[in-house]
Formats: C-alpha cells, structure tokens, sequence
C-alpha cells in the first residue's frame, strides 16, 4: 500500500453541539476528514487546502502533522482568518450546519504538489468548484487526469450553495468527467438536476463518468458501473453524531482500494466499518480502536 493520497478541499474548524451546549472542537472538512482518518490508517498523505494565518491555522497544521498527513501544501495568507462550521446534533443524531466562511476569499496560490500516476486524489464539496479558486483547482486535476492518478469526486453540495448552482454547474460536470468514481446523495441530485428516482440520476452522471456510488442517508447504497447496477443495505446502528459519516465511507472506500479490494461488495463493506465506526463516536475520523484493528 505505498500509494499516496492527495486530498483537495477546504478546512475549517468544526464545532459540535448538543443541547446548544458546545461537545468538542476539532479541525475538520469534508476532505480534511476523509485524509485525516486515511493518514490514521497509515497511508501516505498530503493536504492542498487553505487556512487562515491564526491560532486555528496553527491548530489545523499541528493536527494534520500529528495524524500522519503532509502539511506543506497548506496555503495561508498574513492577516486572514481560518473558517468556522457550527454542527448542531438533533435527537437523531444528525447535524444542523451553520456556516462562517467567505469563499470570495479563499486563495490557493501557494506550492502545489506535484501529482503523479501513482497518486490517488479525493476532492469535493463547494472547494472544487469555488470560482475564486477554480482555476488553481482545474490546473490541478487536470494534471492529476493527465498524469494517470486515480481520481474520487465527492459532490457533497450544500443546499444554501443552491442560488451559485448557474455559475458553479459547468464546474461540477468538468470534476465528474475528470473523475474515475463519482459520489453523490440522491439529495446533491435533487438539488442540482432536480433528480430525485436513482437510474435517472445515474443517466445524468454516466455523460461524464460511468463509475458511481450513490448514497441515500440510512438507506440502500448503488454502485453504478458500465455492467450493471448493485445494491448494498445500510445496516442500523446506534449514532452518537453523522458530522463524519460520508467523509468516512470516501476514506474507507479508498483504504479497500489501495488494499487490493476489486469486488464493489468489498469495498463497500470496508467503507460502512469506517462510516459507521465514526458514527459511534463525537468527532470527525476513525476510532483509536479501529486503527489499531487496522495496522495490527
């Protein structure tokens, strides 16, 4: 397992509450996540995001370094600040977002790495297709696609992202073309396309890529592939927070790949132990307890 992962996205700093009472702090992101619990794992990894230069920032370096991941493509810019997520648990245990960000601001003007054919990379949520950044982004996957790296795209699209939909659109498609995996909720879909009946949404990704996993909360996952179509339930589990669930079933999905895991069902399976594991749990990334079952 000697490839290394490249994860693109943004971080901010994820505060969790229940009860409206604060439960834990801790850096986080929908990649960010996803590359923390890989580098838990003990797989070669690198972030390419952007913090503020603060005490945040320090403290979102600091946590990467201190989980195995690569710090040296963090962008930070003198005099800016790092972002905010509130996530608010309700009684099922899911999350409530508010956002504090200013995307017009975000910047990725420093070192990029170099992306090779033995690369995997993971990228999504509204970092990819961010038109203040885009262009550094495209650059990049563009690179990575020409290079021969294996790319995974998490759409992840936020419903208070839907009046950028005219803008940011021709980006999304570009990510999904450039993209080996596409992952998507039927929610991403409904907002985007208006989609909400599985094969439809399928029609509408295989234009770009023929390769997709679509999730529907606690219900069934599809694996879509030029051969066919396979269904895998969701099994029920008790929840302490879901702020994690999706990024782990991306670094879990990948973990299985990188493992050698051909068969859909195995990799699946490997992405529901690490969803879930996290879903038991407040935080964002996998247990001590399951890395130790990991590496042992």
């Amino acid at each position: 397992m000697a490839k290394r992962v490249i994860g693109i996205g943004e971080t901010v700093l994820d505060i969790l509450f229940r009860d409206d009472q604060p439960q834990k702090a801790v850096p986080g992101g929908s990649t960010f996540n996803s590359i923390i619990s890989l580098g838990r794992a003990g797989v070669p990894c690198i972030m390419v995001t952007e913090v503020g230069d603060d005490h945040i920032g320090d403290m979102t370096c600091r946590f990467l370094r201190d989980n195995g991941v690569s710090d040296e493509f963090v962008c930070r810019h003198p005099g800016t600040k790092s972002h905010i997520t509130l996530a608010f648990l309700d009684e099922n245990n899911d999350a409530q977002y508010t956002f504090y960000k200013d995307h017009a601001s975000a910047a990725l003007d420093g070192k990029l790495p170099l992306i090779t054919a033995d690369d995997v990379v993971l990228f999504g949520s509204f970092f990819a297709i961010n038109p203040a950044i885009r262009p550094a982004v495209s650059s990049l996957l563009r690179n990575a696609r020409e290079a021969g790296a294996w790319l995974y795209y998490d759409i992840n699209f936020r419903k208070s992202h839907i009046p950028d939909i005219p803008q940011v659109i021709r980006h999304i498609e570009e990510n999904m073309r450039l993209a080996d995996v596409v992952r998507g909720s039927k929610e991403d879909f409904l907002y985007l396309y208006g989609l909400s009946d599985a094969d439809a949404i399928y029609e509408r990704v295989r234009l770009y890529c023929e390769r997709f996993i679509l999730t529907d909360g606690a219900r069934e996952i599809r694996i879509y592939t030029p051969e066919g179509c396979a269904h895998f339930p969701v099994q029920s589990i008790e929840t302490v927070s879901t702020v994690g669930a999706g990024d782990n079933f991306n670094a879990g999905y990948i973990y299985a790949m990188l493992r050698g895991f051909d068969a859909p069902s195995d990799r699946v399976r490997m992405a529901q132990r690490w969803s879930q594991d996290v879903c038991r749990q407040i935080g964002n990334n996998i247990s001590d307890a399951l890395v130790a079952e990991l590496i042992r």
